[in-house]
């Protein structure tokens, strides 16, 4: 499978992560948001939304490329169902995919490149204005999660149970994007302590962008 990938990109990691702890190796290629390779005519051939990621399925599997994290990660643990990151029982899998989806649908749709370039160039916000921008939804996001893993007495170490599930994919991503937005993490210790659970893990470690092959 080839990935394409950007090494600060928060779905780019959650599927570097996913990938990981399938154990799977995928052959990189970085497309740079900085330098705007992925609005260029050859990647939007493979993806035409020129976003990131793209995962090219090999010969055996179509040879398709997918696009979106959420379908590219459904496909993942389907295909690939051991270990699963999804628990069995329907109403834990609810739980894990609201979890999920608070960073997924919530987060970080309004805080990604795209939106923070049109605050920059259609609203003339400045750096500041932009970090506040950020910092209001992951403050409003990393509350309701808080919350929630409070609430679940049965909870271990991760957002839920005693391994890693598809809540720990999206989160660990977040907290890398609130700590460039200059977002202060320690009013939020569960989400911390699930963090430093998630860092034990070589899944985890080898996904991080700064770890990657295209960082700089």
């Amino acid at each position: 499978m080839k990935l394409y990938t950007f090494f600060r990109s928060g779905t780019s990691h959650r599927l570097r992560i996913a990938l990981n702890l399938k154990g799977l190796a995928v052959e990189h290629v970085a497309v740079d948001l900085r330098t705007e390779q992925h609005l260029g005519a050859s990647y939007k051939a493979i993806n035409p939304q020129g976003l990131l990621p793209a995962l090219q399925l090999d010969a055996e599997d179509g040879g398709q490329v997918l696009i979106q994290s959420p379908a590219i990660i459904e496909w993942l643990d389907e295909r690939y169902p051991t270990p699963p990151l999804l628990p069995t029982d329907r109403n834990a899998r609810a739980q894990v995919r609201a979890l999920a989806a608070v960073v997924g649908c919530d987060i970080h749709p309004v805080n990604n490149r795209r939106i923070l370039e049109a605050l920059r160039h259609d609203f003339a916000a400045d750096e500041a204005a932009v970090n506040r921008w950020c910092s209001t939804w992951i403050t409003d996001g990393f509350n309701a999660i808080e919350a929630l893993l409070a609430a679940d007495k049965k909870r271990g170490e991760f957002c839920f149970g005693h391994t890693p599930t598809l809540a720990d994919v999206y989160l660990i991503p977040q907290m890398e994007s609130a700590r460039r937005f200059k977002v202060d993490l320690t009013r939020w210790p569960l989400i911390s302590g699930v963090e430093a659970a998630c860092g034990k893990l070589e899944a985890f470690r080898k996904a991080a962008p700064s770890v990657q092959a295209d960082a700089g």
